[in-house]
């Protein structure tokens, strides 16, 4: 596993990035990560959404991608803005659905685009960038 990375962005603060696995248990490292990125940056408000977002975007990652590895990535965009984002290899685009109202799934990035400002994907050659905008109040 590849360690945790900062990397200097041009608002001046630090983005944090992990490669994991690409299982269901990441998902508890993703949002430790994320909690720990918006309490670094003074913007606790931000964390447990953040922490929610990540779960669902790794968790697609996890079922859809192919690999062994997602990289997960947080940074702060703007002074009350966060990104969170996970690459994979799998050059299939998220879609929005509206499940059943029975249905236990589907409902991940429902839930994503309630809680983010913004979100989208970034194609790449290799695959994808999935990702979210948080932003704070205040």
């Amino acid at each position: 596993m590849t360690p945790l990375t900062t990397t200097p962005r041009p608002t001046g603060h630090p983005g944090y990035s992990e490669t994991l696995p690409r299982e269901p248990e990441s998902a508890a490292t993703a949002r430790r990560l994320v909690r720990a990125a918006c309490t670094a940056w003074g913007l606790h408000g931000m964390a447990e959404n953040g922490a929610l977002v990540v779960s669902e975007l790794v968790a697609n990652a996890v079922r859809h991608a192919r690999r062994e590895s997602i990289r997960v990535v947080v940074e702060r965009t703007a002074p009350r803005t966060v990104r969170v984002a996970v690459a994979d290899f799998s050059r299939v685009l998220p879609a929005l659905c509206t499940p059943k109202g029975d249905e236990e799934g589907g409902r991940g990035l429902v839930l994503v685009a309630a809680l983010a400002a913004d979100w989208g994907t970034d194609e790449r050659r290799w695959g994808k960038v999935v990702w979210a905008d948080l932003e704070g109040r205040g």
